[in-house]
């Protein structure tokens, strides 16, 4: 699998990453992200270890969580072939900043993010949900999330 194939998995985390149920969702929105750096490295017997950085948006007609920021992560694929992925996200606007944790197992077609912390309008919260990406090409990566944002 090449570097951005393995990128274009888990940098749909770089929006905002969710964990819960559609059925749960009282917030949703879309989230593009781009690669800024990469590096992999051949860990030998099949193992691989990949590190990248994006620049990020994050955008939402039902809640106030649109912003720009930087996502930085690393997948791990391992002799089986499988990849698992996660990472960190930081993103403000004019309100304040708010910051997210992403996974995403093998296999899996949704990723789970949690909030970490929050300044300004959106200190205080307890957010979490899952994100999926739509399109993903040379390093470029579209997609959707939704989940709780109370």
């Amino acid at each position: 699998m090449k570097l951005f194939e393995v990128f274009h998995c888990m940098v749909a985390a770089t929006g905002l990453c969710l964990c819960g149920s559609a059925l749960a969702d009282n917030c949703t929105g879309h989230y593009s992200s781009v690669v800024t750096y990469a590096q992999s490295f051949d860990l030998g017997n099949g193992h691989r270890l990949d590190m990248f950085m994006t620049k990020t948006t994050a955008d939402s007609n039902n809640s106030p969580f649109t912003g720009t920021g930087q996502c930085t992560g690393y997948a791990l694929t391992t002799a089986d072939g499988k990849t698992r992925a996660a990472g960190i996200c930081g993103r403000k606007n004019k309100d304040g900043s708010w910051s997210d944790a992403w996974t995403i197992e093998p296999g899996a077609d949704r990723g789970n993010w949690k909030w970490v912390d929050s300044s300004g309008a959106y200190a205080g919260k307890s957010l979490s949900g899952w994100f999926q990406q739509e399109a993903s090409e040379d390093g470029v990566t579209v997609g959707k999330w939704g989940g709780n944002c109370n």
